[in-house]
């Protein structure tokens, strides 16, 4: 049989930097650090071919959070499935924004759009448990994902709605909105290479220009956000500009966009007009 560090090694040619670990650790329901420590060790012939089978889909192009059912996020590992957008970590940076705006000492009412497997809905109801936060979905696949996270982690201050951006949310204000929709343009090259060929399309195209699902957002966010509350988008490297110009169309006051790790326009934000917010958080 095998040894542990010798099928690693074979495993990892054609394959991204970490991809074998992570396949070989699901199959043997051993964290990262076992395999190193464990390299002598030998698969027997059960766990080869499971192994086997998932480099197989692995090189075949299927994403590793689909082979795996899950992937990490914040604080935590989310369950993922195929009607879900598998988070990635610049997402993050729009949850610190976000709770940078989410004072810890009062009440909050906090709507996340369109939130796929709940991450963001999750991390801040996570750091905010005395915020109710509502996640909303057009997908009754992704909200059961979302649901069961929910249920999984523990996490019981934030609730689920079938429905379109915010729709389902008539009626109500919030002191903050927050959202990952799709802003890939249809068409984009990019759509049919790399893990996006096997993620929903509704959760990464929108119009031709990419902005639709942000066009819609933008202009009915207004009308669910107390004075002073904010709306924070996450978007392209190359939207920062055109988003900016959309919040300040709708009426946005203290528009800005923050960059990323890598120095890329990632989350533009904007306060609807009102009194001035608890504290200043930056742009």
């Amino acid at each position: 049989m095998p040894r542990i560090d010798a099928i690693l090694r074979d495993a990892r040619t054609g394959l991204e930097p970490g991809d074998a670990e992570a396949l070989l650790c699901h199959v043997l329901g051993r964290p990262r650090s076992w395999l190193y420590a464990h390299g002598d060790d030998e698969l027997d012939e059960a766990g080869a071919a499971a192994f086997d089978a998932l480099l197989a889909r692995r090189r075949d192009g299927m994403p590793v959070a689909y082979l795996t059912g899950r992937r990490g996020f914040w604080r935590f590992d989310l369950d993922v499935g195929p009607a879900t957008l598998i988070p990635r970590p610049e997402t993050e940076l729009l949850v610190e924004l976000a709770l940078e705006r989410m004072p810890s000492d009062r009440p909050l009412r906090v709507a996340d759009l369109g939130t796929g497997t709940g991450a963001i809905g999750l991390a801040l109801a996570f750091e905010r448990p005395g915020a109710e936060v509502i996640a909303t979905d057009a997908s009754v696949a992704a909200l059961e994902v979302a649901a069961g996270n929910a249920a999984r982690l523990g996490v019981g201050n934030v609730t689920f709605r079938h429905g379109n951006w915010l729709a389902p949310l008539a009626g109500e204000r919030f002191d903050l909105i927050a959202s990952n929709p799709p802003y890939i343009a249809e068409g984009d090259p990019h759509l049919a290479h790399g893990d996006l060929r096997f993620e929903p399309p509704t959760a990464l195209a929108s119009g031709v220009d990419g902005l639709d699902a942000i066009r819609a957002i933008a202009a009915d966010a207004p009308a669910h956000l107390v004075p002073g509350g904010w709306l924070l988008v996450e978007h392209g490297f190359d939207q920062g500009p055109p988003v900016r110009a959309l919040l300040e169309a709708a009426g946005f006051e203290a528009v800005a966009t923050a960059t990323d790790l890598e120095h890329r326009d990632r989350v533009t934000l904007g306060r609807h007009p009102g009194p001035a917010a608890t504290r200043a958080p930056r742009g």
